[in-house]
C-alpha cells in the first residue's frame, strides 16, 4: 500500500492511495468523506485489482484551495491527475459513492471515456442542483442542511445525528465503522461541506453519451439520495445494469460488505 499526490489543473495537491495490483479501480468517496471511509471494503477489492482511493479536493489530506467546488472541470481534473500520476491510459473503473458520482461524472463529461472501462454508482448521484432531473436530494440530506454547514461544533454534531444509521445500515453493531465516517465528515472544513452544494450541474447529455457499461448500485430506502436518482442514471445511460437492494440504505459498502465487493468484481470482471 502506498500513499501519493497528483496536481490537479488549478494547482490542488490532491492525495491519494494505492493498493493491489490489476484493472485500475479508482474510488471517489462522498460528500465530507476521505479515502478511508471504504473501510475493508477497499482492502477486499485490492485482492483483485488496483484500487486507487481518492481524497477529493478539500477532504482528508488533499488539499483546500478554497475555490473550484462550483467547477465541473476543477474536479474532472483532479481525477485526470491522478490517472495521469498513475501512467493511466486506459481500462480504468471509476467508483462513485454518493457526490463521487458526480465528480465521476464530470470526468466523463470533460475527458471523455479514453481511460475508462466502466462506471459504477453507489447510492449515487450524476448531477447535483435545484430542479436538475435526477438530483434530488433524500429527505436526511434536507433536514441536515443548513446545520451540517455550521461552524459550531454543537450544531454540526447534532445536525451529522440525523444520518442516523444511513451510512452504516441497520444491523449487526457497526460502531467502528460509523465513528470513522462521522468523524471524518467533522473533520472536513465546514466551509468545504457548504461549498460542495452550491452548484448546479445537469450530465443528463453525458450520461446519454456514455459508451462503456454502466453499474448502479442503490438501496431503495436510502434516505440521503433517493432510489429514484439511481434509476435516473439507469434510463439514461446506454449500456446500463442496477442492482436495486430491496430496503438498504446509503452506505452499501458497510451495509452488507460481501454483496457489494462481490456485485463490483462481477461487474468488472465481465469488461472487455
Amino acid at each position: 500500500m502506498a500513499v501519493r499526490d497528483a496536481v490537479g489543473a488549478d494547482g490542488t495537491r490532491i492525495v491519494y492511495r494505492v493498493s493491489g495490483t490489476g484493472r485500475p479501480l479508482v474510488l471517489l468517496h462522498g460528500w465530507a468523506g476521505n479515502l478511508r471511509c471504504w473501510g475493508a471494503a477497499a482492502d477486499e477489492l485490492a485482492e483483485r485489482y488496483r484500487v486507487i482511493a481518492v481524497d477529493l479536493r478539500g477532504h482528508g489530506y488533499s488539499d483546500d484551495p478554497g475555490t473550484g467546488y462550483d467547477d465541473p472541470k476543477a474536479w474532472a481534473g483532479d481525477v485526470a491527475a491522478v490517472l495521469a500520476a498513475e501512467g493511466v491510459e486506459a481500462g480504468a473503473v471509476l467508483l462513485g459513492w454518493s457526490y463521487g458520482g458526480i465528480v465521476a461524472t464530470d470526468y466523463l463529461a470533460t475527458y471523455g471515456t479514453s481511460a475508462v472501462a466502466g462506471v459504477v454508482y453507489c447510492g449515487a448521484p450524476a448531477h447535483i442542483g435545484r430542479d436538475v432531473p435526477g438530483a434530488a436530494p433524500g429527505p436526511s440530506m434536507e433536514k441536515a442542511i443548513p446545520g451540517v454547514f455550521d461552524e459550531a461544533a454543537g450544531r454540526a454534531v447534532r445536525a451529522f445525528s440525523v444520518f442516523g444509521n444511513a451510512n452504516t445500515g441497520p444491523g449487526a453493531d457497526k460502531g467502528v465503522d460509523a465513528q470513522r465516517l462521522f468523524g471524518g465528515s467533522l473533520a472536513t472544513a465546514p466551509s468545504v461541506r457548504k461549498a460542495l452544494f452550491y452548484r448546479t450541474v445537469d450530465n443528463t447529455e453525458t450520461l446519454r453519451a456514455l459508451d462503456v457499461p454502466v453499474l448502479v448500485l442503490h438501496g431503495t430506502d436510502d434516505p440521503v439520495v433517493p432510489v429514484a436518482n439511481g434509476q435516473y442514471i439507469l434510463d439514461n445511460a446506454p449500456d446500463a445494469r442496477g442492482s436495486l437492494w430491496e430496503g438498504a440504505l446509503h452506505g452499501l459498502f458497510i451495509e452488507d460488505r460481501p454483496r457489494f465487493v462481490a456485485e463490483v468484481s462481477g461487474f468488472i470482471d465481465e469488461l472487455d
